[in-house]
């Protein structure tokens, strides 16, 4: 009986080494991509357009989020050929959000 609950107490701790790896390598490689992310906007950005996309990362991640991803490829595809400013990303900003929240009103 002993060496059963020995045997299961090693298998216990193999797979939770195991999984304090896994869990290590996917935040080593998110802060990767996070570090790559920024490398990126700072070419593409303004320090003031910047400062604007970390605060709307505050109030709205996933608009946020979505915007740097957007910004990221249209730069890799050559479409962005200077910093975007402020006014350029308020301006990218205000279509986007303002798609976003038409209402319809349909009557029948």
């Amino acid at each position: 009986m002993s060496d059963e609950l020995e045997a299961l107490r090693k298998k216990k701790m193999l797979e939770m080494q195991r999984q304090l790896y896994e869990a290590e390598k996917e935040e080593a490689a998110r802060k990767e991509y996070e570090r790559q992310k920024d490398a990126i906007l700072r070419v593409i950005l303004t320090s003031e357009a910047r400062s604007r996309l970390a605060n709307l990362k505050i109030v709205r991640p996933q608009l946020a989020e979505s915007v740097e991803l957007q910004l990221i490829q249209l730069a890799q595809a050559g479409h962005i050929k200077s910093p975007l400013t402020d006014e350029q990303l308020k301006s990218i900003l205000r279509r986007l959000t303002s798609k976003k929240h038409e209402t319809k009103i349909i009557f029948k």
